[in-house]
């Protein structure tokens, strides 16, 4: 994601002191006989049972805007404010009687009827990095853990399905916080490698090398599965777990044809692909829809660059129309199928915009209050959650914080969040630590 130049990053990669107790203690349990998988295993074994719950939905697609998307010029406009608050857009009516979102949202307008809005999204960080890892994992940032975005705890807690992988990043792991935290590797996503909005887009590692026949390709793995066996025999660490599960999933895909076409756009039609608009935002959109109707348990899709400091219309017109036309339509899609009710979607961004425009029409960092909006997976139709003051800056009513939007995602997809995972280096961590489940948000 390209910053705008008046933002710095400001979460430097922390090597904590930890690792080397770390490594000492696995080497103390090798000498008295238990191994480093023995011993998670009993750790595990000792974590206290959590309730159960039943699913709302069984998929996530997770739109991501990053840069921090404004909440005056999309989901929570301020008609009566002054000009300067208001912003440069008019704000237009909903199917929700009273209801505004801005004016470059015509489509989602339509289908507000379709949606839950929490106008009241709140926590204390600014920086975009610290703010990114608040909505990826529901944890304000340590310099102690790195935690598990949700992709990679969904990933762990439910595996995969269909012969697909349980999570995918469209187009790549741009964010450092999608990925896997303190837990393996092989919980991390699967990354396409190219933009499904390229007219040459294929996904890497999905194709068998073309001089290579299905025999010989079989001999091959049966190859390297006797070098593997040679190695495990002799190592025996997280790194190769992880690669061998790696290998066991790229083997599943190059092999299974109906999971080389979920990510086949080809397949849709040419009318359809243009109702979702032959841009970035429709094409990657559609390709999150495939690949939920297939199996992959959450899609984490990025969009566009929102870190408007300067010229918001500007910045704001052309990216939000490709937005609005392509997730009105991806809900209207999910809907025509009776896919959404099984698929949850979350649309957010890592902080929201300062109520009052700055000297350049712009608007800086500002996590006091933002929105995020929801469809499908057990959420209400046509709800809006809490509200900001008049001008936009602060919560007036029913704050909520990334933990209960965490705890809420989870739930919806049957997992307890009040379950505890044991960490690479042997420590049981909440999945969510606090946060409610948003009853008021569900159907």
């Amino acid at each position: 994601m390209k910053m705008h130049r008046d933002c710095q990053g400001d979460h430097p990669d922390i090597r904590s002191s930890w690792r080397r107790r770390e490594f000492l203690q696995v080497g103390m349990f090798g000498t008295l006989g238990l191994t480093l998988p023995g011993m998670l295993r009993l750790q595990a074994l000792e974590l206290p049972k959590v309730e159960t719950f039943d699913a709302l939905a069984d998929a996530v697609i997770h739109i991501y805007l990053p840069g921090g998307m404004a909440q005056h010029e999309s989901w929570d406009p301020k008609p009566f404010a002054a000009p300067e608050y208001r912003g440069p857009f008019t704000p237009i009516k909903t199917t929700v009687p009273g209801e505004y979102v801005g004016e470059k949202f015509v489509n989602i307008a339509k289908i507000m009827n379709k949606l839950t809005v929490v106008r009241s999204m709140t926590h204390g960080e600014a920086a975009h990095e610290r703010g990114t890892h608040n909505m990826f994992t529901g944890y304000r940032p340590s310099p102690a853990i790195k935690f598990p975005s949700f992709g990679s705890v969904i990933s762990h807690e439910q595996g995969s399905r269909n012969n697909l992988p349980p999570y995918v990043v469209v187009p790549s792991q741009s964010i450092p916080e999608q990925g896997t935290g303190y837990m393996s590797s092989a919980y991390g996503p699967f990354a396409l490698g190219s933009d499904p909005a390229d007219k040459a887009f294929t996904v890497r590692d999905l194709l068998a090398p073309k001089d290579v026949a299905p025999a010989r390709f079989d001999r091959r793995r049966g190859l390297l599965a006797s070098v593997d066996e040679h190695f495990r025999a002799t190592e025996k660490s997280d790194a190769i777990g992880a690669m061998d599960s790696f290998q066991q999933a790229a083997y599943g895909l190059v092999s299974s044809a109906k999971a080389r076409q979920a990510f086949d756009l080809s397949q849709e039609p040419d009318k359809l692909r243009d109702e979702y608009g032959r841009n970035t935002a429709g094409q990657r959109f559609l390709l999150a829809r495939r690949l939920v109707e297939s199996g992959v348990r959450m899609v984490s899709v990025t969009f566009g660059g929102w870190d408007h400091h300067s010229n918001i219309k500007g910045g704001f017109e052309n990216q939000a129309t490709q937005f609005d036309q392509a997730f009105a339509r991806l809900i209207t899609d999910l809907a025509d199928r009776g896919l959404l009710k099984r698929t949850l979607v979350l649309v957010s961004s890592e902080f929201g915009r300062t109520p009052k425009l700055n000297g350049t029409n712009g608007r800086d960092h500002w996590p006091r209050v933002f929105s995020v909006a929801m469809a499908g997976g057990g959420v209400k139709e046509g709800y809006v959650h809490g509200a900001s003051d008049a001008l936009g800056g602060e919560p007036d009513r029913d704050a909520v914080g990334p933990e209960d939007l965490a705890k809420t995602m989870y739930r919806v997809l049957g997992i307890n969040a009040d379950k505890r995972i044991v960490s690479d280096g042997g420590r049981p961590i909440d999945i969510v630590n606090g946060g409610r489940v948003m009853t008021d948000w569900l159907a």
